[in-house]
């Protein structure tokens, strides 16, 4: 992250933070409206996310999919997009790209806009594919542009998140009915609400960047002049490791979830049924609860505290999807949802405090991780469910989410905040050590 501006700062404040609590001075000028701007432009972009997953039913019904294949175009979404995010994260830690939000919002769109209209499976995955490079084009830039918005704290950190999750529940929503009425024919109609973000966020993330600049600039340098802010590569590899297993967990229920809820309830293996939709929604809409419920854990209790208990949480609410008869398998994807998306936004933030002098490259890698690996485990368990059936092909997501929580437990509780500002710039936060205080002492 370059500047024009001086590097060096005017002041900087060391105070540590209660948890939960954010002073005065680390609440950036105008901070709130651009955070919601670009929670916005993430609903957006994150709409793109789910909408590849609610194409599925109608994929399979349309091209007479097996679920090998119908799990390689969740991996065409995924896995080049993973591969690129962290490049672009790395080229956001050099260059400021505000122009990338809006232009990867459109690419996104315009790779599921065109998914509907190839007879040819190659066709149909490259489209998914130019999706997933747009989605990994905006998450680097626009977190950190978020992060720098919100100071202190993680509540501006969640509602930005809450976007992303608003736009994948709405997905299917908007999805099945599209489709429903036009068939596959009828994916250009989703290419509107990337428009329409790009043309709402273009102004705000300029002027976001442009005045968030100095102000990262001076607390890169003071945080390089003392020491503070160093990189702790062990712990973000760690917390990489968690991230990968809950994208093996949630990438794996999005894609087959719809398909499990036809069978039971009747719908069939292809078309997208009532039941597949409405399973995939509470899947997805729980994650909204979740995200604001984890930054107000976190507050309470401590990012990594309450990371651990989200996946110990999760573990008997996947198996209650899988195992419980009847309409409960709702109630059960909307616990599933609420467990992976209370730790979702934190384990953003704790990378971006793991690594203080890379945020866009550790917002790239805990973004990407998200879907890529579950990306590339979508087939495997597509390739198992062909052989010995869904549920089975499934059941092992629950014991993924109790390795999560293994490997959480060795994740130390990072740094706060500093914050620091530059003459006539807002303010911007690096990394110092916190005392413990209640509720971040001990493990879960």
């Amino acid at each position: 992250m370059t500047s024009q501006t001086s590097r060096t700062p005017s002041r900087a404040f060391r105070a540590p933070l209660a948890p939960g609590r954010a002073s005065r001075a680390s609440d950036p000028a105008g901070g709130a409206g651009p955070v919601a701007a670009l929670a916005v432009g993430h609903a957006a972009v994150d709409l793109y996310q789910g909408v590849v997953p609610a194409l599925i039913p109608f994929l399979v019904a349309g091209h007479g999919l097996g679920y090998l294949a119908a799990s390689g175009v969740m991996l065409a979404a995924t896995l080049l997009s993973s591969i690129v995010q962290p490049l672009f994260g790395a080229l956001t830690d050099r260059w400021a790209m505000p122009w990338l939000i809006p232009a990867a919002t459109v690419v996104a769109g315009a790779g599921v806009g065109a998914a509907g209209l190839f007879g040819s499976y190659p066709l149909v995955c490259a489209a998914v594919a130019l999706s997933g490079i747009g989605v990994a084009a905006y998450h680097p830039e626009s977190a950190r542009l978020a992060r720098a918005a919100s100071g202190a704290g993680h509540t501006r950190m969640g509602w930005y998140s809450l976007g992303g999750n608003i736009g994948f529940a709405l997905a299917p929503l908007l999805t099945g009915p599209v489709l429903a009425a036009g068939g596959l024919a009828a994916t250009p109609w989703l290419v509107l609400p990337a428009l329409a973000a790009a043309v709402l966020t273009a102004p705000v993330v300029r002027s976001l960047a442009a005045r968030t600049a100095a102000a990262q600039a001076a607390a890169r340098a003071g945080a390089g002049r003392d020491g503070a802010g160093r990189d702790d590569w062990p712990a973000f590899l760690r917390l990489s490791a968690v991230i990968g297993c809950r994208s093996v967990v949630f990438v794996g229920l999005s894609a087959f979830v719809a398909l499990f809820a036809g069978q039971r309830f009747g719908g069939g293996a292809g078309g997208g049924s009532g039941a597949g939709t409405a399973a995939l929604f509470a899947l997805f809409a729980g994650g909204a609860v979740g995200t604001v419920l984890g930054g107000w854990l976190a507050g309470r209790w401590g990012r990594v505290r309450t990371v651990r208990w989200a996946y110990a949480a999760a573990v008997p609410a996947v198996a209650g999807l899988l195992l419980v008869p009847g309409p409960a398998l709702y109630g059960f994807a909307a616990a599933v949802s609420l467990a992976l998306y209370v730790p979702f936004s934190l384990q953003v933030t704790l990378g971006q405090d793991y690594l203080p002098s890379r945020i866009g490259t550790a917002s790239g890698v805990t973004l990407g991780l998200a879907v890529s690996v579950g990306g590339v485990a979508g087939p495997v368990i597509g390739l198992l469910a062909d052989h010995v059936g869904l549920r089975a092909a499934l059941a092992p997501l629950a014991l993924l989410c109790a390795v999560s929580w293994w490997i959480a437990r060795g994740l130390p509780e990072p740094a706060e905040v500093v914050v620091a500002a530059a003459e006539g710039a807002p303010v911007a936060a690096a990394a110092v050590p916190v005392p413990e205080g209640p509720g971040r002492a001990g493990r879960a």
